[in-house]
Formats: C-alpha cells, sequence, structure tokens
C-alpha cells in the first residue's frame, strides 16, 4: 500500500488517478501514524519550496518522511516532491529541505552563458537521457517526459542522477539513492514512459 502525503500543497488528484490506472493500492494522508504504516511513501508537490516546508514541519511529516527512508522502504517525491528531498533551496532565500539526498535547488537563470535569454519556467516535453542504472528504468526506454519548473537540482554527485534532461543546463530529471527516488517531471502526465516509470516504483511498494 503507497501513502501520498497529504500537507496541502500536492497534486493529489492526478497522482491518485495514475496509481489508479496501474492498480496500485494507495490511501492519501496527513498524520505521521497513519503514513509511517505504509508500504511506500509518495511526495506529491506544487508550489514554492519554503511553503512546502513549513506545511511538512508544521504537521510532522519532516521527521515522519526522514524516519520512513531510514527504514529502507521506497521513498518517492515528484516535482516540487523530488526538490524536498534535498538539502536545501534558494527559493525565496534558503530554507532547509529533508536532506535525503546531496544537492541545492536553484533557479534557472533564464539567460546561457552567450548572454541568450531562454524561457523561464521550463515548461513543456524534454526528452531523457539515462545515466545511471536503476530499479525504476528497468525496462524503459529514454523518451520524452513533460516538465513544468522554474527551478532545478544542482548537486555534485552524479551517483544520484538516474536521468537527466536539457534546458541550456544539465537537468537532473529522475534521481535517486538505494530507497530514495525523485521525479522532477510529471510521469503521470507523462504518456508511456511516464507510466512505466511510476509502475516501477509501484513494483518496489509490494
Amino acid at each position: 500500500m503507497i501513502g501520498i502525503v497529504d500537507y496541502g500543497m500536492g497534486n493529489l488528484f492526478s497522482v491518485s488517478k495514475a496509481l489508479e490506472r496501474l492498480d496500485a493500492a494507495y490511501f492519501i494522508s496527513e498524520k505521521t501514524e497513519e503514513l509511517q504504516n505504509a508500504d511506500a511513501l509518495l511526495v506529491p508537490g506544487v508550489g514554492a519550496f519554503p511553503d512546502a516546508m513549513e506545511r511538512l514541519n508544521e504537521l510532522g511529516l519532516s521527521e515522519m518522511i526522514r524516519e520512513f527512508a531510514a527504514t529502507g522502504k521506497p521513498v518517492l517525491g515528484i516535482c516540487l516532491g523530488m526538490q524536498l528531498l534535498f538539502e536545501e533551496s534558494k527559493e525565496n532565500g534558503v530554507t532547509k529541505g529533508l536532506g535525503l539526498l546531496p544537492g541545492t535547488v536553484e533557479r534557472f537563470p533564464g539567460q546561457t552563458a552567450e548572454g541568450e535569454s531562454y524561457k523561464v519556467p521550463h515548461m513543456g516535453w524534454n526528452k531523457l537521457r539515462f545515466t545511471n542504472v536503476s530499479p525504476l528504468t528497468e525496462a524503459v526506454q529514454a523518451g520524452h517526459v513533460y516538465f513544468v519548473h522554474s527551478y532545478y537540482v544542482k548537486t555534485e554527485d552524479k551517483d544520484v542522477l538516474i536521468a537527466v534532461s536539457d534546458y541550456d543546463l544539465e537537468v537532473p530529471a529522475v534521481v535517486g539513492r538505494k530507497n530514495v527516488f525523485g521525479m522532477q517531471f510529471h510521469p503521470e502526465k507523462s504518456s508511456r514512459i511516464g507510466m512505466e516509470l511510476l509502475s516501477n516504483f509501484t513494483r518496489l511498494a509490494q
């Protein structure tokens, strides 16, 4: 059973519908005592990093997610939920994240090294490039997935990069270490490849 973390800033409807299409058992909760008994956790997210961490801290969910990850059971963050897994964000000042993965969340500069401007947020379909082997990408062929974000993860630890996409910068798109995973894009809106990646995660929960 997958526990979807409800902290008031998640795309709960689209994520839950995707799990239903995969015949994956799930429940939605904001209660730590319920979520800690799940077989896997899914942390969705839409909005600003500081607001999300404030909500998680207020509800006692930050520590619960860290403790859950320490048990070895799978955790998946989607979009903002992925960014929350990292050490800190520079969105509207510096905010500490969950610290489960090494790296910092920074805003796209909106300008190339040559001084040319590009659109922020990064919105639309971009191709994934797999960089490391992971149970999430088993039997999945690289393709295009759907992004909507103004901030990206910057990390020196290339071992956590499972797949990347190029948007002027190299954007970490699928990340993971041991049982903790993240997807910067929206798998539930990313056609075949998104559902295959999400399906692989649900198998880890069994």
